[in-house]
C-alpha cells in the first residue's frame, strides 16, 4: 500500500523560490518526518534546479499528471477549457478588477497581461448573479479534473499545501481536492494578489498572507472568514533579515566586473507587459552616466526575472565600464539580499523590488514616467496605481520621479543623505509587510501544519 503524503504544489517560479529559497519545503519535510512530497506545476527544465535543491523530496511533474489519459479524458478536457476561457479563470479576473476598481486605468483590449486584458472579459452581461453563477461553476468540485491528477491524489496525497493559490494551473488540484475531501492550505503569494491578481477559492481550509491588509482583503473582496487566515509576514524577508557581511558584497560586485570600493546604484527593471519602453530609458540613463555621473557612482542593472528580452532591452548598458547587467534569473534571490544589504540606491519603477529596497532600508528613486513613450501612454505611473499600493504611496518612503531630471535628483539625495528617508522606510516596511524578524519562513510551516491537522 502506498503511504500517503502531504503535496507542496508549486504553481510558479516566483514563488517557487520563495517556498526553496526561505526553507519552507525543507521545513515541512522535516516537520512531516519525510511525509511530503513537491508537485512542480512549472516545464520540467525549470524545475529541475529547485527539485536538485530537494534532493530528499519527493517530485511529481504536473505536466505528467494534467496529460489526458485517453479519449474521453482529453474531450472533457477541451470542453472544461472551453468553458473556461469564456466564464473561468480570466474572465473573473477581469470582473473582479471592474467590480472594486483594480487596475481599471491599465486595462485595455489586447493588453499583454492577460488579467488586464479586456478581450477576456467573457460573452456574458455584467451582473451580479451572472457573476456569482461564474464563480459557483468555476469553483465546483463537479468540474473536470485529469484523471491522473484525480487518481493520483486519491492514491497518494494526503492534504495540499499550495505556494500560490491563484494561478491557472493551480485550479485542477484545488478542484480534486475538494472533490476528495482533502485539506488546503493556500499560500497567498504576494502582497498586491488579493487585490487585482483573480479570484480566490473561498473552499480551503487555511490561508496564509503576510499582513494584517491582506487578512481584511480576503474578507472584503473574497468572502474568506479572517478565522481561517494566518498572518506570518513575508518570508522573502527572511532572507533580508539575515545581514551579508561586507566582503561578500564585496565578492559579488567584482564578479560583475565592478569595483566595491565605489558607490553603487543599482537599477531594476519590470516585466516588458509592465514597462515596454524601458529599453530607451536605460538608454538615456547610461547617456547620462557617461557623460555627466561616471566619477560619482556605478550602475548595476538587474533585468526583471520575467524579462525574456532582458539582452536587447538592456543592450545599452553592456561593454561599459562602471556599468554592468546582471543575467534575468528567478534563483539568485540570495545575490539580491547580498545587493540589498549594501548598494548605496535603488532605482525601479515598481513592483517587489520597491518593496525589497525599503526592507533593506535603502533610498530608493521610483520612475513614475515612460522615457520615450509616445503621447498619450501610460505605463509606469499607472504600474503604481493599484489598492495594495495606497500605503506606499502616502508613505512618503521613497523618491518619486515624473521625469528624468527627478531621477538625477533622486539619486544625488539618496547617495549624499542615504538616512534622510530612514523613518519612513521603516514604518511603511512594518506597515506593508508585517514583522522582519527572520521567522516569517517558519510561521508559514506552522500555520501550514495547522491547516493539514489531519495528519497529525
Amino acid at each position: 500500500m502506498i503511504e500517503k503524503r502531504a503535496w507542496v504544489v508549486l504553481p510558479d517560479l516566483l514563488s517557487i523560490r520563495v517556498f526553496v529559497d526561505t526553507g519552507i519545503v525543507r521545513g515541512l519535510y522535516e516537520r512531516l518526518d519525510g511525509r511530503l512530497a513537491s508537485v512542480f506545476l512549472v516545464p520540467r527544465a525549470e524545475a529541475a534546479e529547485w527539485a536538485g535543491r530537494l534532493p530528499d523530496v519527493p517530485v511529481l511533474h504536473g505536466q505528467d499528471l494534467v496529460a489526458a489519459d485517453g479519449l474521453p479524458d482529453r474531450a472533457l478536457g477541451r470542453v472544461d477549457a472551453w468553458l473556461d476561457r469564456r466564464v473561468g479563470y480570466h474572465p473573473l479576473a477581469i470582473r473582479l478588477n471592474y467590480r472594486h476598481g483594480f487596475h481599471v486605468e491599465r486595462m485595455q483590449p489586447g493588453h499583454p497581461n492577460w488579467m488586464l486584458d479586456t478581450d477576456r472579459d467573457g460573452p456574458l452581461p455584467h451582473r451580479p448573479s451572472v457573476e456569482r453563477a461564474m464563480e459557483r461553476w468555476f469553483f465546483s468540485a463537479r468540474r473536470h479534473v485529469p484523471a491522473r491528477v484525480l487518481e493520483t491524489m486519491r492514491r497518494e496525497c494526503s492534504g495540499v499545501v499550495l505556494s500560490n493559490v491563484q494561478p491557472a494551473s493551480a485550479v485542477p488540484f484545488l478542484t480534486a481536492a475538494r472533490r476528495l475531501r482533502l485539506p488546503v492550505v493556500a499560500h497567498v503569494a504576494s502582497w498586491d494578489h488579493t487585490v487585482g491578481k483573480g479570484v480566490i477559492s473561498p473552499y480551503c481550509d487555511l490561508y496564509v498572507v503576510q499582513n494584517r491588509v491582506m487578512e481584511d482583503d480576503l474578507r472584503r473582496y473574497h468572502g474568506i472568514d479572517p478565522a481561517r487566515v494566518r498572518v506570518t509576514g513575508w518570508p522573502q524577508t527572511d532572507l533580508f533579515h539575515r545581514r551579508r557581511p561586507r566582503t561578500d558584497y564585496d565578492a559579488l560586485v567584482r564578479a560583475l566586473g565592478l569595483d566595491p570600493r565605489r558607490p553603487l546604484v543599482l537599477v531594476a527593471g519590470n516585466t516588458p507587459s509592465n514597462a515596454p519602453y524601458e529599453d530607451v530609458f536605460v538608454e538615456r540613463l547610461v547617456a547620462w552616466w557617461k557623460n555627466e555621473a561616471r566619477p560619482r557612482f556605478q550602475l548595476l542593472f538587474r533585468p526583471h526575472p520575467r524579462d525574456s528580452r532582458w539582452r536587447e532591452r538592456f543592450a545599452a548598458a553592456s561593454g561599459e565600464k562602471g556599468v554592468a547587467v546582471q543575467e534575468a534569473s528567478f534563483t539568485d534571490l540570495d545575490d539580491l539580499a547580498t545587493l540589498l544589504g549594501h548598494v548605496d540606491a535603488v532605482v525601479c519603477n515598481a513592483g517587489t523590488i520597491l518593496l525589497d529596497a525599503l526592507v533593506g532600508d535603502r533610498p530608493a528613486v521610483c520612475v513614475l514616467y515612460d522615457e520615450g513613450a509616445p503621447p498619450g501612454e501610460s505605463w509606469a505611473a499607472k504600474n503604481v496605481v493599484g489598492k495594495h499600493y495606497e500605503e506606499l504611496a502616502s508613505s512618503g518612503a521613497f523618491y518619486r520621479a515624473e521625469r528624468f531630471e527627478d531621477i538625477v535628483s533622486g539619486v544625488q539625495r539618496a547617495l549624499a543623505s542615504p538616512d534622510e528617508l530612514a523613518g519612513q522606510r521603516r514604518r511603511v516596511v512594518e506597515q506593508v509587510v508585517g514583522e522582519v524578524d527572520g521567522s516569517a519562513g517558519k510561521r508559514v510551516v506552522d500555520a501550514a501544519l495547522e491547516g493539514l491537522s489531519a495528519l497529525r
